[in-house]
């Protein structure tokens, strides 16, 4: 290993021990509940819908139950009050609300007699106050009258002017308002269609772990791995998505760089795409502590190499994905991918090493420590991996990325090298999705 290899992994070393030092957990937020109305115009004797979203941005797990009905105050603008009840679309229950999660939760409520005009609707013992026009629509000066008005400049009247001045017509159109009038309220607008890039953007998410770690043994080394999906359908209701909406292309790329060689050679990559079907809640008991999810498809892996180092095999999988939720905010997962090898000439005796089942078992704190386990099994070695990860917005560095901590031992920790068994190995690094 030469000097600067040395240093560099010392202070590599130095950091992560310096990371793990300085754990702390931060304040508490408190969470809240916000209401809002599905419509902005209804009136008496129709029936509307009053929509409860809770944000649980604490420190833990939050349970809550949604009232079974709730009071409605109804003012207008003379002060005239009436009270009503509004009725909870679903039978009460209990509702598991992980960290920087929500729930929702709906009431449907009928717009009591006598009521006229615009009304401040109120959810007694909330400090919450709604709007709804309750006039007839066509005559509706409030919820069916176009803006038909320029956009002011709010603030900027001087002394003596009793109306703030408009605002130049490009800074409005850039908006993507119109310049001189605004639809009424209860008008539908619609949206520009998503650009390709956003498109592409939504489509897109993690799927195996990444990160870089660096470890020491047998000379400076990294093994990094990157890692996404794309899926291929957007659902029209995304509530109620059909079977083809499942349908994903994976890809992930593991690779072994030689830190200490002459010009720091890769020892070896993994190329790794994937067609596959991935739902992740299949079935939930009613308190929602029961999920299970399924992917199953097939895929491919090679190393890119030719001659006698050249390794590739296929498999087909299926992937349940049992989740139970844990009293304090935290997830066990228990999901075995179950694999049948197809079109292994080059490496036939690839299962002997590796098995025909990923064992992979992971303990998720919300906002906290992930571990993660694996283990493989063949007739003729094993291998286990067991990883750590721990949000860096938690340590003084309040950054983006988890610290992570990898041990391996066993076979097939590169394609290249699947019959090889290699010795005990930890490497620290950074993992942006553990």
């Amino acid at each position: 290993m030469t000097s600067a290899t040395r240093s560099l992994t010392l202070e590599l070393y130095a950091v992560a021990i310096i990371l793990a030092g300085s754990l702390y957990c931060l304040p508490a937020a408190k969470a809240g509940v916000v209401y809002r109305l599905d419509q902005t115009h209804a009136s008496a004797g129709e029936t509307i819908v009053v929509r409860a979203i809770l944000f649980n941005d604490t420190q833990n797990e939050l349970n809550w139950v949604p009232p079974k009905n709730l009071v409605l105050q109804w003012r207008s603008e003379t002060g005239q009050a009436i009270r009503s009840l509004a009725y909870l679309d679903t039978a009460p229950s209990q509702a598991h609300v992980p960290v920087n999660n929500f729930v929702q939760s709906a009431w449907r409520a009928v717009v009591p007699k006598g009521v006229e005009g615009l009304q401040a609707v109120n959810i007694e013992g909330q400090p919450a106050l709604l709007a709804l026009d309750t006039s007839p629509l066509e005559k509706s000066p409030v919820a069916g009258t176009p803006a038909n008005v320029p956009v002011v400049d709010a603030g900027a009247a001087r002394t003596g002017q009793q109306r703030d001045p408009a605002l130049p017509d490009n800074v409005v159109a850039a908006t993507g308002a119109s310049v001189r009038s605004g639809p009424a309220v209860a008008q539908q607008t619609t949206s520009a269609p998503p650009s390709a890039f956003d498109t592409f953007r939504n489509s897109l998410s993690p799927y195996e772990p990444i990160y870089f770690d660096v470890g020491t043994k047998g000379g400076a080394n990294a093994r990094f791995q990157l890692s996404f999906k794309y899926r291929l359908f957007t659902p029209a209701d995304p509530e109620n998505p059909a079977f083809i909406d499942h349908m994903y292309l994976g890809y992930t790329q593991t690779s072994l760089w030689d830190l200490a060689g002459n010009s720091s050679p890769f020892v070896d990559t993994t190329y790794n795409p994937s067609l596959f079907w991935h739902a992740d809640a299949l079935w939930q008991n009613e308190d929602k502590k029961w999920l299970l999810g399924l992917s199953t498809g097939i895929e491919h892996k090679s190393n890119g190499k030719g001659g006698t180092d050249s390794r590739s095999l296929n498999d087909g999988f299926v992937e349940p994905q049992f989740n139970y939720r844990l009293d304090g905010g935290s997830t066990l997962t228990f999901a075995p991918r179950i694999k049948a090898y197809f079109g292994t000439s080059q490496n036939p005796d690839y299962a002997g090493y590796t098995g025909h089942v990923d064992w992979k078992l992971r303990w998720a704190q919300d906002n906290g420590l992930v571990l993660t386990g694996l283990y493989r099994q063949g007739s003729q070695g094993h291998a286990t991996q067991i990883e750590a990860a721990w949000p860096l917005r938690r340590t003084f560095l309040n950054m983006n990325g988890y610290l992570h901590v990898q041990y391996f031992n066993g076979y097939g920790e590169t394609l290249l090298g699947y019959n090889q068994k290699y010795d005990s190995q930890i490497r620290v690094g950074l993992s942006l999705v553990p």
